[in-house]
């Protein structure tokens, strides 16, 4: 017990148990994962991803491993998010757009993701201009209108599946891409843009009307030979119930109260006008 009169070499021994108890055990949080690498080269993996894992029953923990010579290289298990720099975007219609866009993506082969990239880092470094492409490439097919209706979901989904080919490589899974802005540039080209999207809402507002007027006509042309039809199959059944009813319409129309004291009608006991009087002769 010689090592127990000496302090200076009870310090020393307790110093190098603590250096190898670090460099043996590990704790390993449930946020990460983890690459054990022996001298540059991947040996394990710890605590991987695994989709619809339980927290808590992952493999978190306390981990053993060869002291001095293994070390971990920590992966977020988490989603992640990047970035990416304002972008200017030319659509079908010749309209220019400010567009921001940000993609969220999460680290599903750490192993991968060690060997193409090393970092997370690296992988969003990698990604931020792929989107950017996608992007450009995706709105560039397309109006600024379809920014601003449903299709807008189908343009997201086309930038996420080109985007997701791409982080594969890096051991990454796109979860979603959205566009937190898509303006268009303030001064002048604001101005005529507005311009242009005014001048084609009138124009299809006056291609409306005109439509609207051809049916109006076809049905109202319709309507008058389906009358003249009915009023021609009427008189072929009984032409003088026909002629007596026309007859009765003229005369409600003729003497009707409300032209009574505007207008004096002299008509002869014979006139033609007043046969349905005679008995129709």
């Amino acid at each position: 017990m010689s090592i127990l009169r000496h302090p200076v070499g009870l310090a020393i021994f307790a110093l190098v148990a603590l250096i190898l108890l670090g460099s043996t055990v590990a704790i390993v949080p449930e946020t990460r994962q983890g690459v054990i690498v022996r001298f540059g080269e991947p040996k394990a993996i710890v605590n991987r991803y695994r989709p619809n894992e339980s927290f808590g029953h992952t493999g978190a923990g306390i981990i053993l491993r060869a002291p001095f010579v293994d070390q971990i290289v920590w992966i977020d298990k988490r989603v992640l998010s990047v970035e990416m720099e304002r972008q200017q975007v030319l659509s079908t219609d010749q309209l220019r757009l400010q567009v921001d866009a940000f993609a969220r993506y999460r680290i599903v082969d750490p192993l991968r993701m060690y060997i193409a990239a090393g970092s997370e880092e690296k992988v969003s470094d990698a990604l931020r201009p792929i989107l950017g492409s996608a992007l450009r490439n995706e709105l560039g097919k397309r109006p600024f209108a379809a920014l601003l209706s449903p299709e807008r979901g189908q343009v997201m989904d086309n930038i996420e599946a080109g985007l997701n080919r791409v982080a594969r490589q890096y051991g990454a899974q796109i979860i979603d891409v959205r566009i937190k802005r898509a303006d268009l540039p303030d001064g002048t080209p604001l101005e005529s843009a507005f311009t242009r999207m005014s001048t084609a809402r009138k124009q299809e507002a006056l291609t409306i009307e005109a439509q609207g007027a051809k049916q109006a006509q076809i049905i109202r042309a319709e309507a008058d030979a389906n009358a003249a039809r009915i009023y021609a199959e009427s008189y072929g059944k009984d032409p003088q119930f026909y002629d007596f009813y026309r007859a009765m319409q003229s005369y409600r129309y003729t003497f009707a109260p409300e032209r009574s004291g505007q207008t004096n009608i002299i008509l002869s006991p014979d006139n033609q006008f007043l046969r349905q009087f005679q008995g129709g002769r």
